[in-house]
């Protein structure tokens, strides 16, 4: 996918959760009992149906239980990072942070996305049948890289430290109204709602920090500070430590060899590589050109141009370079030139839907992406969570309950972004484009667009962070000024970038929302009204709409994946008939180049290529290519 990536306040997390539990663990589903027989604990949980995994599982399909230790692997990272703190949501993590801390549960990577979750850090999890509450049993050897224990308190404290520091997890666990230690290893999470079926489950994504390290003093005696960034490595609980660093340079952690968890069934097979290593680059040409030159390992490619034309090098031609494609059916995603909203001029419809009639997204795909991309017409494309048509059985009757909050025109006419591709097309296009303005009170002034009522022309101030970007940045301008929209196009470096889309001080840029294949939560974060007057939120647009925030809470209180499913169609046709966006576009696969000294397992997971999780060194492929363990 092309477009700029914005840090997100959590470094993403190695994915291996584990089975090893106890036959208390083994109880049976909630849905069984009244809501007035206690809970019985369960050594997993999923949102719909039963997991894929049982207890006495010895490992995860897709790895490999005999994968050798050892060799390093070197990564690449754009922006740099300034701080070791993983909840804060200013500055600039380091890439590979969330690799020296687990999470209470953890997700497969061959199930539905992050349906079906298994004790890490706790043993065991139980909840009512309406889901008021959830406990998790911590699992007795859980340990710190100090040796010290996981404790209920460090649970606890996490939450609390999480939701006082972090906008976006405030949010995401709002009708969180209580967390407490019931027991020694037991921690309780009470909910101001019944009949969440997420919440217990997204309690077991809660990142777990030591209470005692952060709350305690460095070797100068100083104390620290939970609220600040720091670049004092932190201690962890995770399969890898901090080794060394260059701040905004490069960091490498080493795999623990004591590692708490590493003799888990389920992590057989998992993070195999002794050494991992990221290097950090300002620039996108410069990445490319470093990993051409050896200087990294592993790279996903998310330039259409560059998988055409960027590979044609000897190392290619030799064999020690390989390309190559997975499936990517774990995402939906919406990727978009976006407007902020907050903006009188983005505040009418008809002005934002003119603004797609400018697109030519057909001639652009072939031209400067080589065919390569489709058109996204869904904030889920690319799953069955996309809606399409007109709404029929349960998805109308959801958007029926709230008709009197959505635009008519879900009930009648399905959304389909403007096709381009020729002259006669754009022309048709452009006209269409000038119809609309004139509806929401703009007229052309000479060559300029402007506001009738006030004499302001229509101008657009577009920013990014890669300079790559003009390829389909500049085209669409084009377009614009021959309907009377001048649109600057300018370049930032990346943390002024990031911290200008914090700030919301922005007009348009180009970004991306991934999607989960069972959403819930963090759509509030994401569309809510709420989010919108919140900074740190990634309701970067500024959506604003009770429509939208009904349905949102559709999709959250679905009981079933059925409903699920109806609930975010719905959604997802409401969000597109305001026409906040100008969708770009989505590729359906992940396209990855590799130096060949790694191996993978044979049987991959069904919705992701695992790099470098569960991937190992390979003495014999190295020895051709010239790597070091």
């Amino acid at each position: 996918m092309s477009g700029p990536f914005i840090r997100s306040f959590i470094a993403a997390l190695i994915i291996a959760p584990t089975f090893v539990l106890g036959a208390q663990a083994q109880g049976q589903a909630q849905s069984d009992m009244s809501a007035k027989e206690e809970p019985q604990w369960q050594y997993a949980t999923a949102l719909t149906g039963t997991p894929k995994y049982g207890p006495d599982d010895d490992h995860f399909d897709y790895v490999n239980p005999d994968a050798p230790k050892g060799g390093s692997v070197r990564l690449s990272s754009q922006g740099g990072f300034d701080t070791f703190n993983p909840i804060l949501p200013r500055g600039n993590p380091a890439p590979g942070i969330g690799n020296t801390l687990d999470r209470l549960m953890e997700s497969s990577l061959d199930e539905l996305n992050i349906s079906a979750e298994y004790g890490l850090i706790a043993e065991a999890t139980r909840h009512p049948a309406d889901d008021s509450w959830v406990e998790f049993r911590l699992n007795p050897a859980a340990r710190w890289h100090d040796g010290e224990p996981i404790t209920a308190d460090d649970v606890v404290w996490s939450f609390e430290k999480a939701v006082e520091l972090s906008p976006p997890q405030r949010l995401y666990y709002g009708n969180v109204v209580k967390a407490e230690k019931v027991d020694d290893g037991v921690v309780r999470f009470s909910f101001d709602v019944k009949n969440n079926r997420e919440l217990p489950h997204i309690m077991g994504q809660l990142l777990i920090l030591p209470k005692h390290w952060w709350e305690g003093t460095n070797d100068k005696g100083e104390k620290r500070d939970i609220s600040k960034g720091t670049l004092e490595p932190p201690l962890g609980s995770g399969p890898y430590r901090i080794a060394s660093f260059d701040v905004n340079r490069s960091i490498t952690y080493e795999r623990v060899k004591d590692y708490w968890a590493a003799d888990l069934p389920v992590r057989k097979g998992t993070n195999n590589f002794d050494t991992i290593r990221y290097d950090s680059y300002r620039d996108s040409t410069v990445v490319l050109e470093a990993f051409k030159g050896d200087q990294y390992d592993f790279r996903s490619e998310n330039s259409a141009k560059n998988w055409a034309t960027g590979y044609d090098f000897p190392a290619r031609s030799e064999g020690k370079v390989v390309l190559e494609t997975f499936p990517d059916k774990a995402v939906g995603r919406m990727q978009a030139f976006v407007m902020n909203l907050r903006l009188p001029k983005f505040s009418d419809e008809r002005v934002r839907e003119a603004l797609n009639y400018a697109f030519d997204f057909e001639t652009i795909n072939r031209t400067t992406f080589y065919g390569q991309y489709k058109r996204i017409a869904s904030y889920f494309a690319g799953t069955e969570l996309a809606s399409s048509g007109l709404p029929q059985g349960k998805e109308l009757e959801i958007l029926e309950s709230v008709r009197d909050l959505v635009p008519a025109s879900v009930f009648t006419t399905p959304y389909e972004n403007p096709v381009g591709g020729s002259t006669g097309a754009m022309r048709a296009n452009l006209k269409k484009a000038v119809n609309l303005l004139k509806e929401a009170g703009y007229g052309l002034k000479g060559r300029q667009m402007v506001n009738l009522k006030t004499g302001e022309p229509l101008t657009i101030d577009f920013i990014d962070h890669d300079p790559n970007s003009e390829r389909y940045v500049l085209p669409f301008a084009n377009n614009l000024k021959r309907i009377g929209i001048e649109m600057s196009f300018r370049v930032l470096d990346t943390p002024q970038y990031i911290n200008r889309i914090r700030n919301r001080d922005f007009e348009m840029t180009t970004l991306a929302w991934g999607q989960s294949l069972s959403p819930g939560n963090e759509q509030r974060d994401f569309w809510g009204s709420e989010a919108a007057g919140r900074n740190q939120s990634r309701n970067y647009a500024g959506i604003r709409d009770k429509g939208v925030d009904a349905l949102i809470d559709k999709v959250i209180f679905a009981g079933t994946r059925e409903d699920l499913i109806a609930a975010t169609k719905a959604l997802d046709r409401v969000l597109l008939a305001h026409h906040y966006v100008v969708p770009q576009w989505y590729l359906d696969l992940f396209r990855t180049a590799r130096w060949d000294r790694f191996s993978h397992p044979q049987n991959m997971p069904q919705y992701t290529h695992g790099f470098p999780e569960i991937w190992w060194w390979d003495a014999a492929k190295a020895a051709k290519t010239g790597g070091q363990p």
